[in-house]
């Protein structure tokens, strides 16, 4: 089998996710992913696709990821590894889908205004 490559994004973090047959690694940006991704949650946020399909230990997952925080990462690289899957096997789109890991979450830091301290908050208004 060929290397499957695909992209997953949440908020300002992008996944460039390489998948290919294998024993089950997964490396991060030239880490194991359990040394990159520290806590349990992150950890199991990763695996989630994975664990679904029972295909845990058959595929080796190669990722580079940029931008965005911790959390962000592990969605963008979780919905990386769901796209991956199902150009494999498209039987699984629903099975991945059901379970929300196929959606982009499309919600982005709204811009700062100009003239005003944030994007939403303004400054405190004096009639006098």
């Amino acid at each position: 089998m060929e290397v499957i490559n695909t992209l997953g994004r949440r908020k300002a973090a992008v996944a460039r996710v390489y998948l290919k047959d294998g024993s089950g690694s997964i490396t991060v940006n030239g880490k194991d992913y359990k040394e990159y991704f520290s806590t349990e949650t992150l950890q199991y946020i990763v695996m989630q696709p994975l664990n679904l399909l029972n295909v845990a230990v058959k595929y080796d997952i190669k990722a580079n990821l940029d931008g965005g925080g911790v959390k962000g990462q592990a969605e963008a690289l979780r919905l990386g590894i769901s796209r991956a899957l199902v150009k494999i096997n498209e039987e699984d789109k629903s099975a991945l889908r059901t379970a929300g890991f196929m959606t982009r979450d499309p919600r982005e830091v709204e811009r700062k205004k100009p003239g005003q301290p944030k994007a939403r908050k303004r400054f405190q208004f004096s009639k006098r």
